[in-house]
């Protein structure tokens, strides 16, 4: 019997009336140190229930493995939203979307041309149910049944956008059941008939997304599901932005609006998101409809929360529109946390990223798999079993002159073409390229190709589709052969002792390098990362990845959580890919995330 039952129009928790207030706050978006403070400020608000996905990728890197720690301690956060007295939304897809890295599908499974995701082919529901015979066991305890938080599991995620195999989504129901879940089971879909008929189940509460109109949408889902609960199971109240693109926000009043609205028609909802934090490291995801387009590091979402933790604008006017509707702590709003005074940190050691074109083809090189892969035409990142990071192929072009460089299958996503060491010029799948002039030095010059994944598609058809290069390559129709394949996974970062303490001489600045400095910290606070004169690349504090830089924008600083710091020295690690004007860095206490668009 599930603790969470439904009634004709509401919720009944151990037989008790509950109106569901959730937020959106994704562990694996905010440094575990930081999970007991943003629960609090959670329940603060006036939340009574949190509610997260579950990144399958993360969880199981590799087939029948299960990592549940620092990031992904799943069952430390459960905990933490119990003793803040929070219930617990749990979404564990198997496909998330999220804007996150594949929509949490792993790249391993994804690999595979010929497996049908999202459906009931055996090969993906196989692999749904290996996951869930590790994944499930030690969340158990934390379900509602056993006394724990966890009073509802969502079966997939917006499914009815995607497709209409009903026996996949039956197989999912089937799946938690005979794994020991008792608790409510609900689907999530856009407010339309059509999305609610494709993704719904008989016998399983069917809950809506949106983020306006709420009259409608409410409408809509009470004409599809004539009894139970209204529940808007996403409530978007900002949104995420692209590299390139504007900075994306709502106005606190109008969102507050129409929380109201929602509330006043006795709705349950999930405000999405709560609090967004960060695609820290190599995680973000990307959208492919026209055009690619990979979504930035920040996960602010303009929500109630911001990035960093401080309460927003919309804090306030959620905490006051919940207190009209449901008790709400007689506590004061948090206050902002400290912020890290300003510093400026001076980078004085690099290291170049790729060998020298004049090496030996297999010598061992600092930041290179000491095999690389040989093969007649490029080999994509995915055979190779590369999650994320980085490929560095490299041949020979057998003749001198100008000529047209063409990658047959594409780039995936972004490639730096290099000759004899020098930048040749840039091909994004963004802009739909797949050729390049070039001027071959010499007959023999060496071409390196490094290419970037910049963040697996996250939602739609093309989720799954190869990085790094996937096709032969020719030189004025010419194929190129011979290609040396290099993963460049990057999910450590180099140790600073690897990197001689010399200045940047002038005539590297245009290479893909490592740049190291240090700066000292009193007190560990939060902070934000800005990198004037600098062009893209990725940044560590400490060893911890914080993310993905560009100066395309819009965002401009990236956070520090202040648990990344330590009293005393602290090491700051780029990897720039193209060129920076002046070595160096700072730490401002404000964020920069670009000019926002309403």
């Amino acid at each position: 019997m599930p603790a969470l039952t439904t009634t004709q129009d509401g919720f009944l928790l151990h037989g008790r009336p509950l109106r569901i207030i959730s937020g959106a706050l994704h562990y694996f978006r905010v440094h575990p140190d930081q999970w007991p403070d943003r629960l609090r400020k959670a329940r603060l608000m006036g939340l009574n229930t949190v509610e997260t996905y579950i990144p399958w990728n993360l969880h199981q890197p590799e087939p029948g493995t299960l990592a549940l720690d620092g990031l992904l301690d799943l069952p430390r956060f459960l905990r933490l939203a119990a003793s803040e007295g929070l219930h617990v939304l749990l979404r564990p897809g198997p496909f998330i979307c999220a804007e996150w890295d594949g929509g949490g599908l792993p790249h391993w499974l994804t690999a595979d041309p010929d497996i049908r995701l999202r459906s009931s082919d055996p090969r993906f529901t196989d692999a749904v149910d290996r996951y869930l015979d590790l994944l499930l066991p030690p969340l158990l305890p934390h379900m509602a049944a056993s006394g724990g938080p966890v009073i509802a599991v969502q079966v997939e995620n917006e499914y009815g956008a995607y497709g209409d195999d009903t026996a996949y989504l039956k197989h999912l129901e089937d799946a938690f059941r005979a794994r020991g879940v008792e608790e409510l089971l609900f689907t999530c879909d856009q407010a339309d008939p059509t999305h609610f008929a494709k993704g719904g189940l008989p016998g399983v509460l069917t809950t809506a997304t949106f983020g306006s109109r709420v009259d409608r949408s409410l409408a809509r889902l009470r004409e599809h599901q004539p009894e139970g609960p209204l529940m808007c199971a996403e409530f978007w109240i900002g949104w995420f932005d692209h590299w390139g693109g504007p900075h994306h926000g709502r106005d606190a009043a109008d969102a507050a609006a129409d929380l109201d609205r929602l509330l006043a028609a006795g709705a349950s909802v999930n405000v999405y998101m709560f609090h967004g934090g960060t695609n820290f490291g190599f995680t973000n995801g990307a959208d492919h409809h026209h055009a690619y387009v990979p979504t930035v590091t920040s996960y602010d979402y303009d929500a109630p929360l911001t990035e960093s933790g401080d309460p927003g604008p919309k804090y306030h006017a959620f905490r006051e529109v919940i207190a009209r509707h449901a008790p709400v702590p007689d506590e004061p709003v948090p206050a902002p946390s400290p912020k890290l005074p300003p510093t400026t940190v001076e980078l004085t050691r690099r290291a170049p990223l790729l060998p020298p074109p004049d090496g030996p083809a297999d010598a061992p090189y600092p930041f290179l798999t000491e095999h690389p892969t040989h093969a007649p035409d490029p080999v994509s990142a995915d055979v190779l079993g590369l999650r994320a990071g980085y490929v560095l192929y490299r041949t020979t072009v057998p003749v001198e002159g100008a000529g047209l460089l063409h990658f047959t299958g594409g780039v995936g996503d972004r490639a730096q073409v290099f000759l004899d060491g020098a930048p040749a010029g840039v091909v994004e799948r963004e802009r739909h390229e797949e050729t390049l002039p070039v001027r071959s030095p010499r007959p023999g010059a060496v071409l390196d190709v490094l290419v970037e994944n910049m963040g697996r598609v996250n939602y739609g058809p093309r989720i799954g589709t190869h990085k790094g290069l996937s096709g032969p390559v020719t030189f004025d129709g010419t194929p190129l052969h011979g290609w040396s394949c290099h993963p460049l996974p990057l999910d450590d970062a180099p140790a600073p002792d690897t990197l001689p303490p010399t200045p940047t001489p002038a005539s590297a600045l245009a290479e893909p390098a490592f740049h190291h400095g240090t700066f000292d910290v009193t007190t560990p606070a939060d902070t934000f990362l800005s990198l004037p004169g600098w062009t893209k690349g990725q940044a560590w504090i400490n060893g911890f990845p914080l993310g993905r830089y560009w100066n395309r924008g819009p965002q401009r600083t990236l956070y520090v959580p202040a648990p990344v710091l330590r009293p005393g020295t602290n090491d700051l690690l780029l990897l720039e890919l193209h060129a920076t004007t002046a070595p160096r860095a700072h730490l401002t206490d404000t964020p920069d995330l670009g000019h926002r668009k309403e």
